[in-house]
């Protein structure tokens, strides 16, 4: 009886203090979870290179969609294969090791959640004032926006989860876990600048998009918006900037669906070993270019090329795509 109680042990030799392995799900499920997780990187990683590759793709909305992409490649090359072996084995890499991969998966968590604010607010100044969209909004300038809101996410990670990096055996009760537990004040305190806030502003942007948009729509239909505005023909947004609000918002309505049950389950036990929560939010990195493989032509057209290999000819990379 020993002998059968020690192998569902992760430490046997550690009787009094190891962690028993997890109850196995079953071959089926191991496979579509791990199918998951490669078609998830494979997927992100036709956006990165369709929108790093083609000169065409170089605007600022794109950027945010890369700089989304690269978390979400992330999440299936690495943080989602991690969580299936979790499933089936003990955590056999130390407490340090558990540590800097729950930092790591809280970063893109993160930065997940503020991309989609950078793309509300993008969305935003192109739909409720095209006239200096383009002025204010420039490449460059996306650039500098993306790098110090990667960088925020990483600071912020670091502090918030500082004394598990501190104490990194303190998090788990035995050996062989890895799992994230917050006390009362941290876990209120990150739920509030982590979910709360960013779905807050997402919300009030986008309710803004819609009236406006709703407004343009019915103006272009009465061709009176020089009258019922009194500005000129042209200020109201492109066909095509609605279009996009129109898919990224669907991108932000499928990530808040995804995140938020992640987030308040954890608020009211302050652990982060939740599996469903976990794997519904991480599924969403593998919506995300399904989405853009639905609405947008440009990216299905970049998959072909690159499927191909058409994009290894000379000069591939300044291909019309749009």
């Amino acid at each position: 009886m020993e002998t059968t109680e020690g192998a569902e042990l992760c430490f046997p030799l550690l009787y009094n203090s190891s962690c028993r392995k997890p109850p196995s799900d079953g071959m089926l499920v191991n496979v579509l979870l791990y199918f998951i997780s490669l078609l998830t990187a494979a997927l992100n990683l036709l956006v990165i290179i369709s929108i790093s590759h083609f000169r065409q793709l170089h605007s600022p909305t794109n950027l945010l969609i890369l700089s989304l992409a690269v978390s979400d490649f992330v999440v299936g090359l690495l943080l989602m294969p991690v969580e299936s072996s979790l499933k089936e084995a003990c955590w056999f890499l130390g407490d340090l090791m558990c540590a800097l991969y729950r930092v790591l998966d809280y970063i893109i968590t993160v930065s997940s959640a503020r991309n989609m604010v950078l793309i509300s607010v993008d969305r935003y100044l192109a739909i409720c004032d095209p006239l200096r969209y383009n002025t204010r909004v420039t490449l460059d300038r996306t650039k500098i926006c993306v790098c110090l809101f990667w960088f925020s996410s990483v600071l912020y990670s670091i502090l918030i989860l500082m004394d598990s990096l501190r104490h990194p055996e303190s998090q788990n009760s035995c050996y062989g876990e890895c799992v994230l537990v917050f006390n009362w004040i941290t876990g209120s305190v990150d739920l509030v600048l982590t979910i709360i806030a960013p779905i807050t502003v997402i919300i009030v942007l986008y309710m803004r998009i819609f009236v406006v948009a709703v407004s343009q729509a019915q103006a272009m239909r009465t061709h009176i918006v020089s009258v019922t505005q009194r500005r000129p023909v042209g200020v109201t947004a492109k066909k095509s900037e609605l279009k996009a609000a129109r898919t990224l918002g669907v991108v932000v309505i499928v990530f808040l669906i995804c995140l938020s049950p992640l987030y308040f389950s954890a608020a009211l036990d302050q652990s982060r070993s939740l599996t469903f929560e976990t794997w519904l939010f991480y599924f969403n990195s593998c919506l995300n270019p399904l989405i853009y493989a639905f609405f947008y032509p440009w990216f299905r057209k970049s998959m072909k090329l690159i499927i191909t290999f058409k994009i290894l000819q000379t000069h591939s990379c300044n291909m019309k795509i749009l």
